[in-house]
């Protein structure tokens, strides 16, 4: 593990940026998405405001979500975990530029974020001989070479971004240990300990749990407002004639929130939420039921239910403007006053660029 003063000095002893296509020259896709083709195929596409389909790079697997350089037109498409690579791509090009290995004993979980204005990727993983969560740290000016990395606090560390105008991160550890040797199976569900952490300068600031009723409420992905207002989705692994918020809301220094709709149509989602997003605005956040074939949009700052939108098999949801945007595993893309269906079949995560 790198020491907070260490992963300092790796941000600072970056190299030169090579220059390259920006997401401009490629008619400012709004969103970045997985998906699989009529063919089996996978890639990786980009997406405009308009829910038509800006470019396509094809994927040597199943991608589940990405990361999105602020500036050049590259990105980082995490396997569906427990994988243990990750692809850089020439979204210009529509090539690979660099393949991330995961380290020997490690695994990524799908999700990672940039830092210092590109400069640096991190990335979720699993030590799985201990359990242990960590963040793997990259310089994305050096070939995405490994200079580091720092502990998460949890087990599990699904997702990981950063709260805007800061270097902050947070990282939702599901509190589920994996192993690849075992595929997708969950290997602790009685012993689950799932918990919101902040990072500043790799150092963990705060720990969120929730009480020992949820223990079994696995804090999978999150979205942050511009004034730091944290939404997670969560997942329910315990009983499952509970019904269970699936919503978590906190800002640091403040006990979480949790939001949740009647019990009817709480009980639809059956205890999945896949995705959350913040609007562009910030007055509504939404999780998606893929299982539910629903979408429960909130106002964060009121305590009313939701706004419930039904759409068969919708993961996928990102800001959009002022809005909020949706895919569905139909082909199904969903954008402010605009709407269309391709030929695939879009996966779990919509990534606003």
């Amino acid at each position: 593990m790198v020491s907070r003063r260490g992963f300092l000095a790796g941000i600072a002893a970056t190299g030169a940026l090579i220059p390259g296509a920006s997401w401009a020259d490629l008619g400012n896709p709004a969103f970045l998405a997985a998906a699989r083709d009529a063919k089996g195929r996978f890639a990786l596409c980009g997406l405009t405001a308009r829910a038509q389909i800006a470019f396509r790079v094809d994927l040597p697997g199943r991608g589940h979500a990405a990361a999105a350089h602020p500036t050049r037109a590259e990105a980082v498409a995490f396997a569906r975990r427990p994988g243990t690579f990750a692809l850089v791509m020439d979204c210009a090009g529509g090539r690979v530029v660099q393949r991330l290995e995961a380290p020997q004993g490690r695994h990524f979980y799908g999700h990672g974020a940039y830092l210092q204005d590109g400069d640096v990727l991190v990335t979720t993983e699993n030590d799985y001989a201990t359990g242990a969560g960590v963040l793997g740290i990259w310089d994305a000016r050096r070939n995405y070479a490994r200079i580091g990395e720092i502990p998460t606090g949890g087990i599990g560390p699904h997702e990981v971004i950063r709260l805007a105008g800061t270097q902050t991160l947070v990282v939702a550890n599901g509190g589920i240990r994996t192993h690849p040797d075992s595929d997708r199976a969950k290997l602790n569900l009685d012993d689950m300990h799932p918990s919101l952490v902040y990072i500043d300068d790799g150092r963990i600031t705060q720990t969120v749990t929730l009480g020992p009723e949820l223990a079994q409420a696995s804090i999978r992905h999150i979205s942050a407002r511009s004034d730091g207002t944290v939404a997670a989705a969560l997942q329910w692994e315990g009983d499952p004639e509970r019904v269970v918020p699936l919503l978590m809301l906190h800002k640091l220094g403040q006990a979480p929130r949790l939001r949740r709709a009647g019990d009817a149509d709480q009980r639809a989602l059956q205890g999945y939420a896949g995705s959350v997003s913040f609007s562009g605005d910030g007055t509504q956040v939404a999780i998606t039921g893929p299982r539910g074939g629903a979408a429960h949009i909130f106002d964060p700052d009121a305590e009313d239910g939701p706004t419930i939108m039904q759409r068969m098999d919708v993961c996928g949801v990102a800001r959009a403007g002022g809005g909020l945007a949706f895919t569905d595993g139909m082909g199904g893309v969903v954008c402010p006053g605009h709407a269309a269906v391709h030929d695939l079949a879009w996966d779990n995560h919509l990534v606003s660029l």
